[in-house]
């Protein structure tokens, strides 16, 4: 597989620029939509840009989205092509009437407002023509203009299967395919990755999220897909029935919205700034290492979760921290936040895996053998190793992954005060 782009941010002439370098910005981030947050439940917003001709829909099927025959570039369906699963308009219908109407005995088709391209840089977003041979005006709504996108999940379930079987079979017909949504296989151009990375996110936080964490009872997806509500009625079966009484009908307010799971992933230098830290898990290929990673947990700041997971898992100690950059990482919903760390002199570099069993093996690895393996050894999990390689050498993850950026920051001297 082609290795992806990657987003590059503008170089702006400020003082941040001038100390620290040009902000780094990693695989699933950048993409081109304004997302328009605050518009998601203006029901008049919705509706226009759902059934607007120049709206586009990108389809998600068991978490896999739909792409075209080059599977670097997404495939987009139009609101022809949605409707019979969606309904012409699932926006008609404000929040309050969904509440007051809910009826749990029908099948809710997840729909996903992603945002809006009003840079016009998704090739999709051109318009069409009137009846007259005049080009119509694309989609305006207050001082914002541009195609309006969306994700629907079409995974064949209950009484809408049929209708999303049928739409993934016309899909297929066009020449579209659904791309394995593992992350050691995507290879999505820069943009559209980060597309959908927000897609994947929400569909599965829905797909996750069928129930109340309060009361068990089953909930609704409204805000335009980033929010979950516990109605207090049910219109299953014809009648209107009360439901159990649930603290987030209260004044707790407390509904459900999407999860992020911070997660530190840093790149530990040795004291005399030769060396990087580099472990291994036992399932993955053999003489592949990556950088360090955890879960930073409640009431932790960023610093304290790395030098917490780096000690638990190699026994090195570290001392000063700094932040380099993060990734979205929608597998289910992380956020990783990357960070270099330098170990502490002496005793601080002494490897020690007895605290946590995750990793099969830790090293100290000389700059340059980082550097000539981010070269020529690079690959995702499961891929074969790059031409070139030469068997028993360093293997390392791809550009996609934010622990390269990170290696690549520190054997570039990206943490050396002289360049900052």
């Amino acid at each position: 597989m082609p290795t992806p782009d990657l987003p590059l941010l503008p170089l702006e002439d400020s003082h941040l620029t001038q100390k620290f370098g040009r902000e780094t910005a990693n695989y699933f981030s950048g993409s081109p939509l304004n997302r328009l947050s605050f518009l998601r439940t203006d029901g008049p917003f919705l509706r226009a840009a759902f059934t607007h001709r120049d709206a586009r829909f990108l389809l998600l099927n068991n978490l896999s989205p739909l792409v075209q025959a080059d599977p670097a570039h997404l495939a987009f369906a139009t609101h022809a092509d949605v409707a019979p699963l969606t309904g012409a308009d699932p926006f008609a219908q404000s929040e309050e009437e969904m509440i007051a109407g809910y009826d749990s005995s029908e099948e809710q088709v997840v729909v996903v407002f992603l945002g809006v391209d009003e840079k016009g840089e998704l090739p999709l977003s051109g318009g069409d023509k009137g009846e007259g041979g005049e080009e119509e005006e694309g989609f305006r709504y207050r001082d914002f203009k541009g195609a309006p996108y969306f994700a629907v999940d079409v995974t064949p379930r209950g009484k809408t299967a049929d209708a999303a079987r049928a739409l993934i079979k016309s899909m297929e017909g066009k020449g579209f395919a659904f791309h394995d949504n593992s992350p050691r296989h995507m290879g999505l151009h820069a943009g559209q990755a980060a597309m959908y990375g927000q897609a994947r996110a929400l569909i599965d936080w829905n797909a996750r999220t069928p129930f109340c964490a309060q009361c068990g009872q089953p909930t609704l997806s409204v805000h335009a897909g980033t929010k979950r509500v516990c109605p207090p009625t049910d219109r299953a079966g014809g009648e209107v029935r009360e439901r159990r009484a649930c603290a987030t009908r209260g004044t707790v307010s407390n509904h459900s919205f999407p999860r992020t799971d911070p997660t530190v992933i840093m790149a530990i230098v040795s004291a005399d700034g030769t060396k990087v830290l580099l472990g291994r898990q036992r399932r993955w290929p053999k003489d592949w290492f990556s950088t360090l990673a955890g879960f930073q947990e409640p009431g932790e700041s960023i610093e304290e979760a790395v030098r917490r997971e780096v000690w638990e898992e190699s026994g090195v100690r570290v001392g000063r921290v700094i932040l380099h950059s993060s990734q979205p990482w929608p597998f289910p919903a992380s956020l990783m936040i990357g960070a270099i760390g330098q170990a502490l002199p002496g005793d601080g570099e002494t490897i020690y895996l007895g605290h946590d069993a995750e990793l099969e093996s830790a090293r100290w690895f000389p700059l340059e053998e980082v550097k000539e393996a981010l070269q020529k050894g690079t690959s995702s999990l499961g891929e074969a190793a790059p031409a070139g390689y030469v068997e028993g050498a360093l293997r390392l993850p791809p550009q996609t992954a934010i622990a390269n950026r990170l290696m690549t920051a520190v054997v570039d001297g990206w943490w050396i005060p002289s360049r900052m």
